[in-house]
């Protein structure tokens, strides 16, 4: 069974840390692009970390850069998101996907999987 499966989320205060995991199953993250995507209520789903298939350079939205990390763990067929320094606006549903292999702005160009959603929230 083809499936994303995320952990990881929770409740933090503001400049707190939270690491999200994504594991796959029925195929293989090191063949796609991968991506962290949040959605916050009444807000649009936005990408906020990206890498694609064949770099492993990294690919932030402005609002998180030098505050999240993105990885991938071939090893564990895991992706990862490293949250630092969290703020309140911060706060939302967290996705993880994997698709295709090129990422803009901090997003993935194309997603063919996605995880359950976990959600973070930082409250001061």
């Amino acid at each position: 069974q083809v499936q994303l499966v995320e952990s990881g989320g929770g409740s933090v205060q503001p400049g707190g840390s939270l690491r999200l995991s994504c594991a796959a199953s029925g195929f293989t993250l090191q063949y796609y692009a991968i991506g962290w995507f949040r959605q916050a209520p009444g807000k649009e789903r936005e990408g906020v970390a990206c890498i694609g298939s064949s770099t492993v350079t990294p690919n932030y939205v402005d609002s998180v850069k030098g505050r999240f990390t993105i990885s991938r763990d071939t090893a564990k067929n895991t992706m990862y998101l490293q949250m630092d320094s969290l703020k309140p606006e911060d706060t939302a549903t967290y996705y993880c996907a994997a698709g295709g292999d090129y990422c803009s702005h901090g997003a993935l160009v194309r997603e063919d999987y996605w995880g359950q959603g976990t959600q973070v929230a930082v409250d001061p």
